[in-house]
């Protein structure tokens, strides 16, 4: 079964391809990676790529100006601090890509997503402390809009932290946890990562 994750990345090729778009030449590395990771999970799992896809898919091996070198095993990686509703602050490095919820559950802090980043809830809901950041983010798409409508101490500034994926222009911004969540566990629970 794919994960989630791997799931989006297909219904947006599959959206890309529809529109007669048949390369991602031009996009960010790291697109370019999650759109390989799918196929190769497609092909892991001996699904037919012709049961999703109706037109072929070309890759380009293009990628941003200073890759790191193939074998390198270092990652690039961006510096995020979690401000928790008492105000403590948890700094982190966060590899390019990953989400900011992801990065959360590798770090043991209290970032719950209960619908793993499938833009299900808004449990993963996050302040984002500065606007100049803020504006450096994408804009939130209708989804998210929708699940961002029902989180609890909706701001200005706000996101799901499964839609903040790290950049380098995002090093050193700073996300507050709100004290609640809207779910429907008992009060008390403690979410596990997933």
């Amino acid at each position: 079964m794919f994960n989630s994750k791997f799931l989006r990345v297909g219904i947006w090729m599959v959206k890309e391809l529809s529109r007669g778009k048949t390369s991602i030449v031009g996009r960010d590395r790291y697109t370019q990676s999650r759109c390989c990771q799918f196929l190769q999970k497609l092909s892991e799992n001996k699904v037919s790529r012709g049961a999703i896809f109706q037109k072929s898919c070309h890759f380009s091996s293009a990628t941003d100006k200073n890759p790191l070198p193939e074998g390198s095993g270092q990652e690039e990686k961006i510096s995020v601090t979690f401000v928790d509703k008492d105000g403590e602050e948890k700094h982190i490095k966060v590899p390019i890509g990953m989400s900011m919820l992801e990065a959360a559950h590798q770090n043991d802090i209290e970032l719950e997503g209960a619908c793993e980043g499938s833009l299900a809830c808004s449990t993963c809901h996050v302040i984002v402390m500065d606007m100049e950041y803020y504006n450096k983010l994408e804009e939130p798409t209708d989804e998210e809009n929708d699940m961002l409508d029902l989180a609890f101490a909706l701001t200005e500034t706000s996101r799901l932290g499964c839609q903040v994926i790290a950049k380098p222009e995002l090093d050193g911004v700073r996300l507050a946890i709100p004290a609640a969540t809207r779910n429907f566990a008992v009060d008390g629970y403690v979410p596990k990562p997933h």
